[in-house]
């Protein structure tokens, strides 16, 4: 048996976290795949909002196991927060909670060495969370990191202090004001990974998940951010350090591609993006605010005020065949409500000419949208259950964007909560 793969078609923020605690009673293993603590996977349910940022949003079933797989990063002090905040809920992680050996360990002098260059950038900063990430991931492509697996041997000490030492000569090197107290750091970040070790399990997950293949479990691959943000094939430089897109579950988990099944992509009903960056579509009038604000558009590890534009489905045709997206899942169509008129981008000018494809280029220079218009609708969707319940102009939106991606939709959320999803 396979697994299935869910994971962002836009610029992150798209709600994964909610369908996957959704999904998860159909599945026996929910595995993240790439990405650290910049993710923040928002789940509601029982008048209760839970943020998770390295743990799979599987953790609220006890049937299920999580695993953290070896694509991901982790920050010791951050993980064992989100643990603590899982105790009220008698959430017994030590058995539903893996963690690869060959995930990487962000120190606290990565996230040091995040703020200097970031600062050094002045005016053209990428809008990095700041949470150590890149530097984290160029410590692994260097041959450098330090590996869950790691901890297990008595030498680990010395090589966080070698790692560290140059960390601080490169902090050096930027030339920028950055006061830190690396002893405090130092202090919580080695209490952190006593905790970690005490009370997880550290796996070797290829074999893991091979085996559960071999027994027929179910598996949800969980991803990250969003595949505009991949380092291949995003709006780079304005995107992550990992491969958000469905490559990036292969080399995130061990698993080999033809063991992947269905494809689920995640979009929202129009179009967001936190920090810099180029966005064809953004919107800087009423329209965009009120979106904004129905939408509480508001980065969930950063609380950064997102940026918000209509649906793009040049981008988003894009990211359905660079991933070999199988179902759509359309996110925050109740957020839409009450806007008279609805536009679509279905092509761009491009240096003089019209495409129907994502360029090299997405800088406003360059780009100009094209939209077609549709006719909103002023109903309040939140309650509804079924798709015929659906106002008639939404069920308009969601057949021309299926024509258009030619990939059908089979969910449609009317709100934040579990609840609040209808399967078609």
């Amino acid at each position: 048996m396979g697994l299935d793969l869910l994971l962002g078609l836009q610029w992150g923020d798209e709600g994964k976290g909610k369908i996957v605690d959704v999904l998860t009673k159909n599945y026996d293993i929910i595995a993240r795949f790439q990405g650290g603590p910049n993710a923040g996977h928002t789940l509601k349910f029982d008048g209760i909002k839970h943020v998770l940022h390295t743990i799979p949003s599987g953790i609220f079933h006890p049937s299920a196991l999580n695993l953290v797989g070896n694509g991901v990063v982790i920050d010791p002090v951050i993980f064992r927060k989100e643990l603590e905040n899982l105790d009220k809920f008698q959430i017994d992680y030590h058995k539903s909670l893996l963690i690869s050996r060959k995930a990487h360990l962000i120190l606290p002098t990565h996230r040091l060495l995040d703020a200097a260059s970031e600062k050094s950038k002045g005016s053209k900063k990428i809008g990095s969370t700041l949470k150590g990430i890149g530097p984290t991931y160029m410590d692994k492509t260097g041959r450098n990191g330090i590996r869950i697996g790691d901890l297990e041997f008595p030498n680990w000490k010395e090589k966080y202090r070698e790692l560290a030492n140059k960390h601080e000569e490169l902090i050096a090197f930027y030339k920028v004001d950055l006061t830190y107290d690396l002893q405090k750091l130092e202090s919580d970040f080695f209490a952190a990974i006593d905790f970690i070790s005490n009370k997880l399990s550290f796996v070797d997950n290829e074999s893991v998940l091979a085996n559960a293949q071999a027994d027929h479990k179910k598996i949800l691959a969980e991803g990250a951010q969003g595949s505009l943000l991949d380092i291949d094939f995003g709006t780079y430089p304005f995107v992550t350090s990992s491969n958000t897109t469905a490559a990036g579950a292969c080399t995130g988990l061990g698993v080999a591609p033809n063991k992947i099944e269905d494809v689920f992509g995640i979009f929202k009903a129009y179009t967001t993006r936190v920090g810099s960056g180029p966005f064809p579509t953004e919107l800087f009038d009423e329209t965009g605010e009120q979106i904004a604000k129905v939408g509480n558009e508001f980065g969930a590890t950063t609380g950064r005020p997102r940026r918000c534009g209509w649906l793009d489905l040049v981008a988003l045709k894009y990211t359905v065949q660079v991933n070999g997206v199988t179902q759509l899942m359309m996110m925050k169509g109740d957020v839409l409500s009450g806007i008279d008129k609805l536009k679509i981008c279905t092509s761009y000018n491009y240096r003089g000419e019209t495409i129907y494809h994502l360029p090299f280029s997405l800088n406003e220079e360059n780009l100009t949208p094209k939209y077609i218009e549709m006719n909103g609708w002023e109903e309040d969707i939140t309650q509804c259950t079924s798709f015929d319940e659906l106002p008639s102009q939404l069920k308009e939106y969601v057949a021309f964007i299926e024509d258009f991606l030619e990939t059908p939709i089979r969910l449609v959320s009317v709100g934040p909560d579990r609840k609040q999803t209808i399967f078609r």
